[in-house]
């Protein structure tokens, strides 16, 4: 902690007011010595084998093999990524009108634009004929209770 303040007040120190301004005087170690083309010299003999290998940890697909287990992740990446999810809503979005939901909404305004032009009600109050409706009586009605 105090090292932490003893810098903070060098810092301080190091700034100075010259013509008005504040300025900053950085001020960098440069060592001078020679010990940078010093070479380490060792009795080792240097082998020339292949490097060992790095310690790498599998993504579950193989587990001797790092290409195979690197080439098998990507693979599935793109699979299921690209093809699966990218395609899946490619597909939903161009898919046809199976339903034909599109159609029996455009038949409909057509028929209240007809309607309209014709002076008749947009929906006909006898869209069934009442002679072809059994209704029960009143009698059967009086004890049921009715909400509307």
């Amino acid at each position: 902690m105090n090292f932490i303040k003893m810098k903070s007040l060098v810092k301080l120190a190091q700034i100075s007011k010259k013509n008005g301004q504040l300025l900053q005087i950085i001020r960098r170690q440069i060592s001078t010595s020679k010990k940078n083309q010093e070479v380490c010299v060792t009795n080792a003999e240097i082998n020339e084998q292949e490097p060992p290998k790095r310690n790498w940890q599998s993504y579950g697909f193989e587990t001797d093999d790092e290409t195979k287990d690197l080439n098998a992740m990507h693979a599935t990446g793109f699979f299921s990524i690209t093809l699966c999810i990218v395609g899946g809503i490619f597909m939903f979005a161009y898919m046809p009108d199976y339903n034909n939901k599109n159609w029996a909404e455009r038949q409909a305004f057509l028929e209240l634009r007809r309607r309209e032009d014709q002076g008749l009600p947009l929906i006909d109050p006898n869209y069934i004929q009442p002679e072809l409706m059994n209704l029960p009586s009143e009698e059967d009605l009086d004890d049921l209770e009715i909400v509307i």
